[in-house]
Formats: C-alpha cells, structure tokens, sequence
C-alpha cells in the first residue's frame, strides 16, 4: 500500500524535525515534546544466539484473496502455507472481509483449530490504521478497529499486530502528527497488555518514511513489553536502506522481508535476502522472518522460490 506524502511534508523539513525532537529525547527533554507517560521503548532484550521462523503473510496472495471476487479463503491460505512446510502464517485483516459471514468467535476458532493441526503458529496479523489524525469520528474508528483486531488476535492466538503510525494530515506539522501518534499507540497498548498481544509498529512510508521518525516514536512511547517494531524490509525508499533498517532493527519484534528495494534516486531493484537476515542476526533478532511477496511474478510460481532463498539465508 503506497501512499503519496503531503507537499508541505518534504524530506528536509521532516530530517530537520526528526533529529532535532531525537536529540531532545535523548537529552531527557520534558514539555510538549515529550508525552507526559512516556518513558521512552528500549531496543528488544535477547537471551541466546539469533534464531529465526518462517512465516508467509497472506498478503502475498492477494490476487486471490480479492475482496469482490474472491478465488481463495483464508482457510486456503493456511492449506497453501502448510503446503510449503513453513513454520507459522500471518492472517493479514484485510482477507477477513472476503468471509461471506460476520467475522465471529466460532470462525476465528475454527482458523486456529486448522492452523494448529496442520502444524502451524499463526504468526501474527495486520491492520490498517492512522493514529495521527486529529480527535474526531475517523480517530476514534481508527482506534476501535485496532482494539477489535486485538480482540480477534487474542482469540486466534496472533502474538502481534503490525500497525501504522500514520500520514501528517495536510496542513498539519510533523510534531503535532507525531504527538498524535505516540498518544493513539499508549491507548491501544494499554488495552493490547490485557489481551497479551504485542503491538509492532511498521516502517510504511507517512512519519516513519525515516529510520529516525520510527525511532522518533519508540522515544516517546510508553516502555512497554508489549510493544516493538515490524521491520519491512521494502519499505524505506531512502538513499540507504539497508542502513536504516539497521537502526530499526534492534528494536524488531517481527520481520517482513520483501523481494525488492526501492533506493531513492534508483530504479527498483531485487532486494539482497542475504544481507537483510545479516541485519537481523547481527541484531540477535529472535522471531518470525514473514515474507510479503509483492512482486509482479506469479505469486504460486514465485513464493516458493524465496521461501527457498530464506529457508537457506536463515540456516533453516
């Protein structure tokens, strides 16, 4: 999903703000800048050498997952899944709205039961959302729908939810956004802790088009272990990728890994698997590597080729 930044939002102006409020978090800044019960999120405590899972999102077979006409469920995804013997599958939201029925306790149940019998975890899902928006109807909506998917995780046994921060509204300034953001994923935190699921903020595009606007987030939210960061590895289209996926990842709770890169100034171009699981072992990262096929080949064609690729980046 790509969104087009607002003009007044420029690169140098969004670097100025975001290594300036970096540099007063680390200070111990109090004010407006900081949120009054942050305590600021620590990079990801690990015991033991890096050790990583494969999982597959089904976001990958979106072409079949179509909302109007559907060629697959989401019960055949996760056949799909164990059929490349992989470790665990991410049941993305947006699929849900192809179940002909109310999303229910009995239908959420019934994926679980499937997932497990056939071998394996349900490694998490995927919403849609927007903490910068302003207090009104869509804020409020935007955080109703995140407490229901914690909901539904729960009852699935999701252990995370990857979640946006959001897209400065027009006119806006990047600080209020920023503001708005930490305040939106304190809220849902607190309600995610007593359901028991982790909450991991992605790198996609809006006020974490940066490693340092990510990270500007993790300075001023809530120290919480039920928070971290969703490292997508497609998505920071900067002059570096992969260094800025190297700042991000110490604070990595979940990994997806896309097929392509998109530096800036440079044609797309395949993304080196080799070196983003290098990233993420040199940070001891230990958890699901998912991978988000968005590329333009066939997606049953293609997947399991990189799932090959990763099977054997990842020493699995």
């Amino acid at each position: 999903m790509t969104v087009t930044p607002q003009p007044h939002d420029t690169h140098s102006d969004r670097r100025h703000f975001l290594k300036q409020s970096l540099a007063l978090a680390a200070a111990g800044a109090g004010g407006a800048v900081l949120a009054p019960e942050a305590v600021a999120a620590k990079p990801i405590v690990r015991t033991g050498k890096p050790y990583m899972k494969l999982s597959l999102a089904a976001y990958s077979y979106r072409k079949y997952l179509d909302f109007k006409n559907p060629t697959m469920t989401m019960p055949d995804f996760i056949t799909e899944a164990a059929s490349l013997n992989l470790d665990g599958c991410e049941l993305t939201s947006y699929w849900f709205a192809n179940y002909p029925g109310e999303i229910d306790t009995a239908y959420l149940l019934s994926l679980k039961e499937q997932a497990f019998r056939l071998g394996l975890d349900i490694s998490g899902t995927a919403i849609n959302n927007n903490f910068c928006l302003p207090e009104g109807d869509a804020r409020q909506k935007s955080l109703e729908h995140t407490r229901r998917w914690i909901d539904y995780a729960a009852i699935i046994g999701a252990p995370v939810i990857r979640i946006f921060a959001g897209y400065v509204p027009q006119g806006e300034t990047m600080e209020t956004a920023l503001e708005r953001c930490v305040a939106g994923v304190n809220e849902s935190l607190d309600y995610a802790a007593q359901k028991g699921v982790v909450l991991a903020i992605e790198n996609h595009g809006g006020i974490t088009a940066e490693a340092d606007g990510l990270l500007a987030i993790c300075e001023r939210v809530q120290d919480s272990p039920w928070f971290g960061v969703n490292f997508d590895s497609g998505n920071f289209h900067t002059a570096d990728p992969y260094g800025d996926l190297a700042k991000i990842a110490p604070y990595a709770v979940n990994a997806q890994i896309k097929v392509d890169m998109k530096p800036a100034d440079r044609p797309q171009e395949p993304a080196d698997l080799d070196r983003i699981i290098k990233i993420l072992d040199d940070a001891g990262y230990r958890g699901y590597v998912v991978l988000e096929y968005e590329g333009k080949g066939e997606p049953k064609t293609e997947i399991p080729k990189y799932i090959d690729q990763l099977r054997k980046a990842i020493g699995r």
